[in-house]
């Protein structure tokens, strides 16, 4: 039988400090060549678009997709999850909420292995659905933070965030960019950080521009950093502006950008000293998706939650 998850219950069934390990894990099995992923993709649809992402994950013994229609009111998201050894429908969830959550734990990862030691601030620009995991989660990677600083250009969403949060209202974007970590979580087309507003030993995470046309980090942010990392090449290739457009100006050149995978796998350092800043640019893969659909089920069955359907 098929198991049907509602988002009410996908959020019941997750925890930051729980998705991070599940994400943590993922880019363990990418690094050890038993994930296929596949960039996403988008079909026009009446002033909306449906985009596709899938991945299989024998490690795991799950494959899944994750697909989305999005429009200007809104959007709607599902993953499907099938058994990897056999023709097995496992579970359809609702996936806004999950891949709100593994979005932020990739970020968290990031800060797990790329944060300077001392790191105790943490700077987000945006104040939105997808900046409340990132600070979810990166307080559970690294639970040495003492302070928060967010910005976004709508006074009352800002007070609002940082009363929900626990965070410090800054009085422009420059009060976050100067923290420790700092993640960008916004929808604007162009750059919201500079890279001369930084701090030495800097960890970048953008994580809001992911279709080709919109960046958030300006070319001095990518002229500053001593490691540039991303979650997959071949996904950065299509849709991250914040990487594409420095390569064709020269500034950067993608035998630079690595892979966050070749990080946790401890195939490359990463960060090198204290006073490196270095950049996360995640757009997110369907292999995350994947892993933290199984682990949703699996707490799904273990507790009794969940419908069956056939």
């Amino acid at each position: 039988m098929t198991l049907y998850l509602t988002e009410t219950e996908v959020a019941k069934l997750l925890r930051p400090q729980d998705t991070v390990d599940v994400i943590d894990a993922c880019f363990g099995r990418m690094a050890a060549g038993a994930v296929e992923n596949r960039p996403r993709y988008r079909l026009r649809l009446d002033r909306g678009a449906l985009a596709v992402m899938a991945a299989a994950d024998l490690g795991l013994g799950y494959a899944g997709a994750k697909v989305y229609a999005g429009f200007g009111d809104g959007a709607r998201f599902a993953v499907l999850l099938f058994r990897a050894d056999s023709p097995e429908l496992v579970a359809v969830i609702e996936a806004d909420k999950l891949g709100q959550l593994r979005t932020g734990a990739a970020s968290g990862v990031a800060a797990r292995y790329l944060a300077a030691s001392g790191a105790t601030s943490l700077g987000v620009i945006g104040c939105g659905w997808q900046a409340e995991s990132q600070v979810a989660c990166i307080r559970a990677a690294l639970p040495q933070l003492e302070r928060v600083v967010a910005y976004c250009r709508t006074e009352e969403r800002l007070h609002a965030f940082c009363a929900e949060h626990g965070a410090e209202p800054g009085e422009s974007h420059q009060d976050p960019a100067g923290c420790d970590v700092v993640v960008t979580a916004t929808t604007s087309p162009d750059p919201v950080l500079r890279g001369e507003w930084l701090r030495s030993g800097a960890l970048v995470c953008a994580v809001g521009a992911n279709d080709g046309r919109r960046r958030e980090l300006d070319n001095v942010v990518l002229e500053r950093a001593a490691f540039v990392c991303c979650d997959s090449r071949d996904d950065a290739k299509l849709e991250s502006a914040d990487l594409i457009e420095p390569v064709g100006s020269g500034v950067l050149d993608w035998l630079e950008v690595h892979e966050l995978q070749e990080v946790v796998a401890g195939e490359v350092a990463g960060r090198q000293s204290d006073d490196d800043i270095v950049v996360f640019k995640s757009n997110g893969l369907a292999a995350w998706d994947v892993a933290v659909a199984a682990a949703v089920v699996e707490r799904a069955r273990a507790s009794g939650v969940g419908r069956e359907v056939s």
